[in-house]
């Protein structure tokens, strides 16, 4: 039996030994593991590997992407540029930024990248979707299910009186909230409400659409996880949430089936199930769950992101609000004084959002400053260069909106400030001498299909927001925004809501904006 000192000198040296040992093993299983990253490059090109971290065994840098958000990326491309190597949610990553970059990455779709989401997004979203689709079948499905029919100026403008009177019932509603309206919150269940009812024509009850909103959220929240179906992961929560969804999404289609007439076509659905049928194929149950659940994607995270960013900037900068309100009056049958319940109120159509040249510009800046998603994902068909370096064949590529915005050359003010005014008559001129300048909805082939969707709805939300209510922030200060896994205010943006008076009368309504 040893003496009580030794013992607890051998017990620590034990555990030194221990320590040392685990920190040598980290440090060697580190090294192998950047080392078989560095052997991956394509040796056939003479180009070196992008700089940058592959982070530790397996994780990469997963854990630091996830706690840092947005400044991840913006330290590492201070640090390594445009162009950098990382590894995250399992795969190695490339991420590449700046116009010239994203340019040569959106352009050569089906040549030197595919779309390619990560294998989370890719299991959630399920392999019947237009974002899961690549080559031929994708060009089929873009040109004749989706953007043929689903988005053509006709279907749009057969869209805007539901969404201008959903956007009506929503401001009203929020004027009659006792406190504060938590609007990314209040933006999440509307902008669902409007895909579900005017994208799919469900008919759902507030509080089955509330409930599914909610369960649509858990199903975006874990489409960017780790791919392991285990207990608690975030991909099994995402598992479940999709397969709520679907046996939601089921039971409604087969009731909107049993009662559609021939030939309807009231919805983005119909257009989808119609097209299909003239090409000569019966959509599967399968399809059509997945396509619906495409469809939401489409037009509810987005743009309840959007619309909240929207709110939240006209809040920081209330001169827009002016502007905006100055360019209604100029407008015939857009004047500001529009109540919700007044019946003189005429019908947004597509024709009259044209003519408000400033909200444009305010939409485009916002999308500019606060674009919802932070970039797309691309696989590498082929070994190419991209800024000196070379993108071996096989290795993910992902292109950032974000940092593009945040570092182009081409906007006359600084790019961190809200300036609406640079996409006036000059900005024309510029974008001729590089479009990828500004991406929020990405470019080429892959450009968002709900794009002018989502900016229609941006215009009428404003427009109903500026003539029909006033706002004001009911925080000492502005939240701080979270980018991961889009973007919005971490509080939520707590906001009061007042009706304007109820009339009509010019006068009396720019009395009542001067106060």
């Amino acid at each position: 039996m040893f003496p009580l000192g030794m013992s607890s000198l051998s017990v620590a040296e034990a555990a030194l030994t221990i320590l040392l040992s685990l920190g040598l093993l980290l440090s060697v299983a580190q090294h192998l593991w950047t080392l078989r990253w560095t052997l991956s490059r394509d040796r056939a090109c003479a180009l070196p590997l992008p700089k940058g971290s592959m982070g530790w065994p397996f994780f990469g840098e997963t854990l630091h992407w996830l706690v840092q958000g947005s400044r991840f990326h913006s330290s590492r491309r201070e640090r390594y540029g445009t162009v950098f190597k990382t590894h995250l949610l399992g795969k190695p990553l490339i991420r590449v930024s700046g116009a010239q970059n994203v340019r040569t990455l959106l352009l050569g779709e089906h040549r030197l990248v595919s779309s390619q989401w990560p294998q989370s997004a890719r299991i959630l979203l399920g392999s019947h979707t237009l974002l899961g689709a690549v080559g031929e079948p994708h060009r089929q499905r873009r040109k004749v299910r989706i953007l043929a029919r689903v988005f053509s100026h006709a279907a749009l403008e057969s869209y805007m009186p539901r969404i201008q009177a959903t956007l009506r019932r929503e401001l009203w509603t929020w004027c009659g909230v006792p406190g504060p309206v938590s609007v990314y919150s209040a933006t999440k269940a509307l902008t669902f409400r409007i895909a579900a009812r005017i994208l799919l024509g469900l008919r759902l009850e507030e509080s089955e659409c509330n409930e599914l909103a909610k369960t649509f959220e858990q199903l975006m929240e874990n489409l960017f996880s780790l791919p392991l179906d285990v207990p608690f992961s975030g991909l099994r929560k995402g598992i479940r949430a999709r397969d709520l969804l679907h046996e939601h999404m089921e039971k409604a289609i087969r009731e909107k089936l049993q009662r559609s007439e021939p030939g309807g076509q009231k919805d983005a659905l119909d257009f989808i199930i119609n097209s299909a049928k003239e090409q000569g194929w019966e959509l599967t149950m399968q399809e059509l769950k997945e396509s619906a659940i495409e469809l939401i994607f489409a037009a509810f995270f987005t743009t309840a992101s959007a619309t909240t960013s929207l709110l939240l900037l006209l809040l920081k900068y209330p001169s827009s609000i002016e502007k905006i309100r100055q360019e209604l009056r100029s407008c015939p049958g857009l004047e500001v004084s529009r109540w919700p319940e007044c019946e003189c109120d005429p019908d947004l159509t597509l024709e009259k959002l044209s003519r408000l040249h400033y909200l444009d510009c305010v939409i485009k800046e916002v999308l500019r400053l606060l674009p919802p998603v932070s970039g797309g994902y691309r696989t590498a068909l082929q070994t190419f260069e991209l800024d000196g370096y070379q993108i071996p064949k096989g290795w993910s590529v992902m292109y950032s909106i974000r940092d593009t915005h945040e570092t182009a050359a081409i906007y006359r003010s600084p790019p961190e400030g809200f300036d609406p005014e640079r996409f006036g008559s000059a900005w024309e001129e510029h974008r001729a001498a590089g479009r990828f300048h500004y991406i929020p909805f990405g470019g080429g082939v892959r450009s968002c299909i709900g794009k002018e969707l989502a900016q229609a709805i941006l215009k009428l939300f404003a427009v109903e927001l500026v003539r029909t209510v006033r706002w004001e922030l009911a925080t000492a200060s502005f939240p701080d925004m979270q980018t991961v896994p889009i973007v919005h205010p971490v509080d939520g943006l707590q906001v009061f809501f007042y009706p304007l008076p109820p009339s009509c009368g010019q006068e009396e309504t720019e009395k009542e904006l001067s106060k």
